[in-house]
């Protein structure tokens, strides 16, 4: 028996007690009276961005939920975020989820507690920023739970719609799938570095350059119209979100799938932004790229023979995507240097010790 006074870390609570009270989940089914089935394709086992419906028809639904921190942001209490900024991040954390399964999103339901002290201005705000990101593709923000509390408390759940069999899991990778990823990542991680460190003395960026990293937190972006031609090209074997950093995406779809990964150094792409921050505040770029960033891009695995036609699929839609390694049968994640020699993927996840 488990003493009352242990509090274990994340990771932890994850394996030991979280993951066994939904083990066995996918599969479940309900019936209906006139013959319509409802059954759990991907639920709480899966580990998976959202969960998948299959009901009778040509469609899956899709289903996901996720809080954000609120004014508990470092660069909002810092003055660089507002109301408005943790608004819109709360809604496109959820609907990336939806991105991230090949999903179109049609709803996002949304959770906003709010001390009684808080100014009307600053709550529409707050509720703007939801609405407009909402706009943005195109699902709207259809209600849930406004209520007052003893501070703010952001959460929200999205739901989308896909093709029959077109969920994108994390459990397809094969040996020998290429490793592939939609853009740099980094910028959400380098803002905090340039603008959350001690430093006062360092030489400053100009103000161009100091809006486009504060962009990755006031402006995320879903990447929905990349998810859709990954889930509509047939070529993809697994795909998740960089929301918890590129090195724990790839972790993630190799537990999730049973195989390891090759990442290739010389190939991460590198935002020019990062490796200036980098430079600035003393950082190892590599590290940064791969760690704990919220940048909203896809990670994904495509088969080696459909590369070619998924990168044309992209060309012609004006998207870009760039392969970053390859998946292994050996089940170790390691980093490719430019010399050849293999090493641990650096970077701090997001599964550190609370």
């Amino acid at each position: 028996m488990r003493s009352t006074e242990i509090a274990s870390d994340e990771p932890t609570r994850l394996a030991d007690i979280v993951a066994p009270m939904f083990s066995d989940q996918s599969g479940w089914t309900r019936q209906l009276r006139d013959g319509v089935k409802v059954e759990l394709l991907a639920g709480a086992d899966a580990q998976d961005d959202c969960a998948v419906f299959g009901v009778d028809g040509p469609m899956e639904i899709v289903l996901g939920s996720d809080y954000v921190r609120g004014p508990k942001f470092q660069l909002y209490e810092l003055g660089h975020l507002s109301n408005y900024d943790i608004g819109y991040y709360l809604a496109m954390a959820n609907l990336s989820d939806i991105a991230a399964m090949g999903a179109l999103p049609i709803a996002l339901l949304t959770v906003i507690r709010y001390p009684r002290s808080l100014p009307d201005v600053d709550f529409t705000a707050l509720m703007e920023g939801i609405r407009d990101a909402c706009s943005q593709v195109g699902a709207p923000n259809v209600g849930g739970d406004i209520g007052s509390a003893e501070r703010i408390i952001l959460s929200a759940s999205a739901m989308g719609i896909v093709e029959r069999g077109r969920s994108l899991l994390r459990t397809g990778a094969r040996p020998g799938d290429r490793l592939c990823v939609t853009g740099p990542t980094g910028i959400a991680a380098s803002a905090q570095r340039y603008f959350g460190g001690s430093g006062t003395d360092r030489e400053k960026l100009p103000t161009a350059k100091e809006e486009s990293l504060l962009s990755a937190w006031r402006r995320p972006q879903a990447l929905v119209r990349h998810g859709r031609c990954l889930s509509t090209s047939g070529l993809v074997t697994s795909c998740q979100d960089t929301s918890d950093g590129l090195k724990a995406g790839v972790q993630s779809l190799a537990a999730a799938s049973g195989v390891g990964f090759v990442v290739e150094e010389s190939a991460l792409p590198v935002a020019d932004i990062v490796a200036e921050v980098a430079q600035l505040t003393g950082g190892d770029l590599t590290s940064v790229i791969l760690g704990d960033s919220v940048d909203f891009q896809l990670v994904f695995t495509v088969t080696a023979d459909g590369v070619p036609r998924l990168s044309k699929s992209f060309a012609d839609a004006g998207l870009q995507l760039t392969e970053i390694g390859y998946a292994t049968e050996e089940h170790a994640v390691c980093l490719r240097r430019a010399d050849g020699r293999d090493e641990d993927l650096p970077g701090v996840p997001w599964r550190h010790a609370t």
